[in-house]
């Protein structure tokens, strides 16, 4: 009797030549994050190439910058970004800008590992996140944010998406 191998799971820093997986990932992540708050016409003009040339970018940004992917067998499953505040009434000096994993993987522990590699333990800082997206206001929450009450309205792929503020 053998055990069913477990598949080798690595979060390291974004590398130039994971662009293009970014972007394919990056744009999944979006689709399955976002279909219920917008169109699906507006959802259908998601470019995986042009988001995989912004990754070549945000890949080269510098030391302040903290931009991981995590990998599955190999193969990049979501990803994570955090850096200098980028608001003018930042309420701490970090923000922590995005973190995607592709749906099949929620509640394997790999989000955690993501946020694990972007953000310093207790680090105070702050993100944006939709309104209507309970699964990442729990994970949130779990790690020590709470909503501050600060809301706006994101233009997001030709629309708008109306996103609250967390702080820890």
């Amino acid at each position: 009797m053998s055990a069913e191998a477990q598949p080798e799971i690595i979060v390291r820093p974004v590398r130039d030549a994971d662009a293009e997986a970014l972007g394919r990932v990056h744009a999944q992540t979006w689709h399955e994050t976002y279909d219920h708050l917008i169109s699906k016409a507006a959802l259908e003009r998601i470019s995986p190439k042009r988001l995989a040339e912004l990754w070549v970018n945000w890949a080269r940004q510098g030391d302040d910058f903290r931009m991981s992917a995590a990998l599955v067998d190999g193969e990049i499953v979501g990803f994570v970004g955090s850096g200098p505040a980028r608001d003018k009434d930042a309420p701490a000096l970090r923000e922590l800008y995005f973190i995607y994993l592709l749906g099949e993987f929620h509640g394997t522990g790999i989000g955690q590992r993501l946020f694990d590699a972007a953000v310093d333990e207790g680090e105070p800082l702050y993100l944006w996140v939709a309104e209507d997206n309970p699964r990442a206001h729990r994970f949130y929450l779990r790690n020590g944010f709470t909503l501050d009450g600060a809301t706006h309205t994101e233009p997001f792929l030709g629309e708008t998406l109306t996103e609250v503020r967390f702080v820890r």
